[in-house]
């Protein structure tokens, strides 16, 4: 009996052990151009001053008037947070749309590139730019957060865009509807819930963002941390610690609810 032919093998790709062995070699440079001396923390010396400078926090900052000026340096990190996450998802929508080459307008990849951009620019130096403009405060906290996230959600929300399924919208276009109303009624309810969550995700982040960003001038916890560090005042400096510990637990929390109940 004669064998039926068996169908060809499927010739082999390199493509993946050549990536993961340019990846081990980069790791290997990486750790040999690097002059890591991990036994130098390690010293007497070393310990002996890092237990010094640890025991300078303690006890924390527990006088009444610290502890209202703390809460609300919270409450205004917290709003920078929140205002700039806000902002930002705002404004990457509009620019996912035309970077997921939704209705014409501007070039697809020009608008790619403005994203890539702005999410390239960390969020203090964006701070340190409109400090120059804006002036000392939280204001300029706030909109560093927004021009960086802006660009983190505008990528996330056109790829979330991009994987709805197109057959609801193309139906309600064949039915007469009008574009914009067919997006609406098919393919952002899709894509809501990822785009929901990817913001929920991006304020968490400006929380801990909005904390360093006082570093710089920008108001809030950060402020406060940098003022009582330069003056050596570490009680005062253990106290914010803490209030940003418990800030970026709160939102941690309150953003993981959220999420569950998108998610369901």
């Amino acid at each position: 009996m004669k064998r039926p032919d068996l169908p060809p093998s499927p010739r082999r790709s390199w493509s993946t052990p050549l990536l993961l062995a340019a990846l081990l070699a980069l790791i290997v440079a990486s750790f040999a151009t690097l002059r890591l001396d991990l036994a130098a923390f390690f010293t007497p010396e070393a310990v002996g001053t890092t237990s010094e400078f640890l025991g300078g926090f303690a006890p924390p900052e527990t006088a009444a008037p610290f502890l209202r000026k703390t809460l609300d340096a919270a409450l205004e990190t917290l709003s920078m947070s929140a205002l700039g996450t806000l902002l930002a998802a705002l404004a990457g929508l509009v620019l996912a749309l035309p970077a997921a080459g939704r209705w014409g307008g501007p070039p697809r990849a020009a608008v790619r590139i403005v994203l890539n951009v702005l999410r390239s620019i960390p969020e203090l130096v964006w701070a340190a730019l409109l400090l120059v403009a804006a002036g000392l405060g939280p204001f300029a906290g706030t909109l560093a957060l927004a021009a960086h996230t802006a660009g983190v959600l505008g990528r996330l929300f056109a790829d979330a865009l991009e994987n709805a399924e197109p057959q609801p919208e193309a139906a309600l276009r064949a039915n007469g509807a009008p574009a914009l109303t067919a997006f609406f009624y098919a393919t952002l309810p899709q894509s809501l819930p990822q785009m929901l969550s990817y913001m929920l995700y991006r304020w968490e982040n400006n929380i801990r963002a909005a904390a360093v960003l006082g570093v710089v001038g920008a108001g809030g916890l950060g402020q406060m941390l940098k003022y009582h560090l330069s003056l050596f005042q570490m009680q005062s400096a253990a106290t914010v610690v803490l209030a940003m510990l418990l800030l970026v637990a709160l939102v941690d929390a309150i953003s993981y609810a959220l999420r569950r109940v998108l998610t369901r």
